[in-house]
């Protein structure tokens, strides 16, 4: 697992907790400041999503090249990321540009 993952169930909770929240008709956006080094991400993608993983595991890759290119912020964040079943409709560069709509809300 990369290092700018997030895999720890106290991460997500404390994100969930009191992490800003932002959100589309497909997806939503949760993030809080960390003290590290690096910008750590975190999806989640339900069944009712799809139940076919290899769906699931696409998006989530799209997802992760998308975040790659978030533009640099003096301050590292963790993000999570909220997967809705309307996301099945959008095209790649749909999820781009409300991927980096929402991160550029953040503060």
């Amino acid at each position: 697992m990369p290092k700018n993952s997030l895999s720890k169930k106290k991460d997500f909770d404390q994100i969930f907790k009191t992490g800003q929240s932002f959100y589309c008709s497909f997806l939503g956006i949760k993030a809080l400041k960390n003290d590290l080094d690096v910008n750590r991400l975190g999806i989640i993608i339900g069944l009712k999503v799809s139940k076919v993983a290899v769906i699931r595991n696409k998006i989530k890759r799209q997802i992760r090249e998308i975040v790659k290119k978030f533009p640099k912020k003096k301050d590292n964040y963790d993000f999570l990321i909220i997967v809705k079943k309307e996301i099945l409709n959008k095209d790649f560069k749909e999820i781009k540009e409300e991927i980096l709509k929402l991160q550029a809300k953040i503060k």
